[in-house]
């Protein structure tokens, strides 16, 4: 456990640190833009020169974006790793992404499997994050339908594992029957980007995600209750079956809503909050939790830097960099297990 002074001063560091990363993003391109011209066009360049239209119609919704996505998981995957009491445990375990993939999927792949019923549907941005949101609607439905039926948490993370298997295999279904052309505007779904949002799509994103951070923070005293079992939890008076469906419906709308908008982003939920608490050495939420929130970002952000390929005319996809950062944390921090805070 850091003391006051230890976190409030790391926790600064951080701060600043997170504003750097998002002025150095904002900076970074295939048009590179010094400091001097970037403070300019944030505070009076003229709206009709062009690097003005970089900044605000592409970079900076990029950049925020970023923060959300690198915020919004990392916090939804402190809550299931609390949840379930398993270190391996991110955003995605209860089949959320699964199920957003499979209502991908069927705007796309669809028609050519039902025969041509789906072909008029007009595959667009909104289509795409609608039925995203709604595949990953019914998958939390039927989780929570779940969740009131059975009291053992453990049982609540493998339904939400064969869901994940069966959709996946629904998905399967759809792709083989599908046209060469079909298959690879799903694959580039399945790849994340965080560029192709309009202001109007961050601004939605948004107003879900804050819902969601709001049900995380009334849930950090029963994530700090649950840390000494479900048992001694009840004993203390904890509604776990009220306390775990908020943290599903927290993790969901995060999860959910970032994996419509921007594809699915792996190892970020995974990896960030074991992160943070080598670098705090608490499991104390409400200490963890704003620290998730901010290095989570800070994380993304690299990583969307790093994707840019600076001052090339080429962009990774963002799932390539953080599978490179994420895969070698996870297996450092499981050579490592006996040191893990949890």
């Amino acid at each position: 456990m850091p003391n006051k002074n230890t976190y409030r001063l790391t926790l600064g560091v951080l701060i600043i640190l997170l504003l750097l990363c998002f002025i150095t993003n904002i900076s970074l391109g295939s048009v590179s833009i010094s400091n001097s011209e970037l403070l300019g066009i944030l505070f009076g360049s003229s709206e009709e020169s062009a690097l003005h239209q970089i900044v605000f119609n592409y970079r900076l919704p990029k950049a925020l974006t970023a923060i959300i996505v690198g915020s919004g998981l990392g916090v939804s995957g402190l809550m299931m790793q609390t949840l379930f009491r398993n270190p391996l445990a991110g955003p995605f375990v209860l089949g959320i992404t699964s199920g957003a993939s499979l209502g991908v999927a069927l705007i796309i792949m669809g028609s050519a499997f039902f025969g041509g019923v789906l072909a008029s549907v007009i595959i667009s941005k909104w289509s795409i994050v609608i039925a995203a949101s709604l595949g990953s609607f019914l998958v939390l439905l039927s989780v929570l339908i779940v969740s009131t039926r059975v009291r053992d948490t453990m049982a609540i993370l493998i339904i939400g594992l064969m869901f994940g298997s069966i959709t996946t295999a629904i998905v399967s279904v759809l792709s083989y029957f599908s046209s060469a052309e079909e298959l690879q505007q799903y694959i580039f779904w399945g790849f994340g980007s965080l560029g192709n949002l309009t202001w109007n799509e961050v601004l939605v994103l948004f107003i879900i995600y804050f819902l969601g951070i709001l049900l995380s923070l009334t849930s950090i005293k029963a994530l700090n209750t649950l840390l000494l079992g479900e048992n001694y939890a009840r004993s203390l008076g904890l509604h776990i079956k009220r306390s775990r469906m908020t943290i599903i419906i927290a993790t969901s709308l995060l999860a959910g809503t970032i994996t419509a908008f921007t594809g699915p982003i792996a190892f970020v939920g995974l990896a960030i909050p074991h992160m943070t608490r080598q670098i705090f050495n608490t499991s104390n939420h409400k200490l963890l939790l704003p620290a998730v929130f901010i290095f989570g970002a800070i994380i993304m952000l690299i990583c969307d830097s790093i994707a840019q390929l600076p001052t090339s005319d080429y962009t990774l996809p963002i799932n390539v960099i953080t599978s490179l950062i994420g895969a070698p944390v996870v297996i450092w921090l499981l050579v490592r297990k006996r040191k893990m805070v949890f």
